[in-house]
């Protein structure tokens, strides 16, 4: 009598994916928020456990379980220093003592087989957990925010061909040729990561960053509680809300506003950084009535300031296509805002202004051209209700959570086969 044959069992189980970023949940600073969603959006085609610091940024001051499970992610924080990240030396040590941290919690937990998807900033990181990835045998991705050494010379911190630059781009080869493959924010990026990785054969994606389509919603103008508590509802309103850092050029939108003679033309300020010191001095200085300059305001309420206006401004200095995309652009869409940009032509902020004719381009550190683009945008300002429903379209119909997240489950949905 034959015996039945018996039938052999597969069981499927789940890669596992460390995501590894300096900020996390419950950080909600743009790449902490972004990180974090990533993660969460990963779990249903992966083991997803995260390594990270305490919160320093929009939540510094909150001190978070060093290890605690958040919607599927089992997180991981390490030590490290938190003092003032806008003092060079003190972000230089909190760098220095957050990546030692992360490398021995890699070493210690990273696995053979592994997969690893560490963002580029800090710019430390990625090195630092490349080699912890090796090490162990687990294979690492770089998701690229901001391409450096690029980013330091477009904010004249250093000269293209210094040494600093030449080191940077040696050790970036390095980076690049171990990867398993390489995730960039914009179309500008992906062109010069093509450039930088030529004759090392490394898979290049292209993933956008997202707006919050659900929670930012066009609000309005009349409706609007900032606007009305700044007495601002009758005036037409320009609005620049994010990081006022070495890379943003606010110094031409200031100058240019210094030089207007409409008095119905406004310019709020909104947001933090290194420039915000030399702002607030320019402003006081010159005493400039058609500028109002306001602190950083929660994330929870980008509804509010977001809808503040009648046009936004995204800002970046000279030599940056290729090098970062301004995340906030999308809430500003998803807000159905305009978009007057200074930036350079082919940056991933114009073509995306471009591709559904969202506003108005003009090149970075000319306040006169900015001035004349303010001024022909006030006089043709009967466009704006149409670029405005195609602002929040293009967030709709292109920069939603849900079509990022797709783009990553299909990166790393590729199971492990187990008998």
């Amino acid at each position: 009598m034959n015996e039945p044959k018996q039938e052999t069992t597969h069981s499927v189980e789940k890669k596992r994916l460390w995501v590894v970023s300096e900020l996390y949940y419950p950080e909600v600073t743009s790449t902490g928020y972004y990180l974090t969603k990533i993660a969460e959006g990963l779990t249903e085609v992966a083991e997803v456990k995260a390594i990270c610091g305490q919160p320093n940024y929009a939540s510094r001051g909150v001190v978070a379980p060093r290890r605690e499970r958040h919607k599927d992610v089992e997180i991981y924080r390490v030590g490290g220093t938190r003092f003032d990240k806008n003092v060079i030396a003190f972000k230089l040590v909190n760098m220095l003592t957050l990546g030692v941290s992360i490398f021995f919690k890699a070493i210690a937990n990273v696995r053979a087989g592994d997969d690893v998807l560490v963002v580029t900033t800090p710019p430390s990181l990625p090195f630092v957990v490349a080699i912890a990835s090796l090490a162990r045998g687990g294979c690492y991705t770089l998701l690229i925010h901001d391409n450096y050494p690029e980013i330091l010379v477009a904010a004249k911190k250093t000269k293209p061909d210094s040494m600093v630059v030449k080191l940077n781009h040696f050790f970036n080869r390095w980076l690049y040729k171990h990867a398993t493959r390489i995730i960039v924010v914009g179309r500008d990026m992906e062109q010069l990561i093509a450039k930088k990785t030529a004759g090392l054969d490394v898979p290049i994606s292209t993933i956008p960053n997202w707006g919050e389509i659900d929670e930012v919603k066009p609000v309005p103008k009349e409706q609007n509680r900032l606007l009305a508590e700044l007495g601002l509802q009758n005036k037409f309103v320009f609005l620049y809300a994010g990081n006022m850092g070495h890379p943003n050029d606010v110094e031409s939108i200031v100058k240019a506003a210094s030089e207007l003679k409409n008095p119905d033309i406004h310019f709020v300020f909104l947001g933090t950084g290194a420039k915000r010191k030399w702002l607030e001095n320019y402003v006081r200085d010159n005493d400039l009535k058609n500028v109002t300059l306001l602190d950083p305001r929660p994330r929870t309420e980008q509804i509010d300031f977001l809808n503040a206006c009648d046009v936004a401004i995204v800002s970046l200095v000279s030599r940056m296509c290729g090098v970062s995309m301004p995340s906030r652009t999308y809430n500003i869409l998803a807000a159905g805002k305009p978009i007057l940009a200074l930036t350079d032509e082919g940056s991933e902020v114009a073509l995306t202004i471009a591709d559904d004719n969202l506003g108005w381009i003009v090149p970075p550190e000319d306040p006169e051209k900015f001035g004349s683009a303010v001024n022909q945008i006030y006089a043709s300002r009967d466009m704006l209700p149409g670029m405005s429903e195609r602002a929040r379209k293009a967030a709709e119909r292109r920069f939603g959570l849900a079509a990022a997240v797709a783009k990553y489950r299909v990166l790393f949905s590729v199971p492990r086969v187990t008998r």
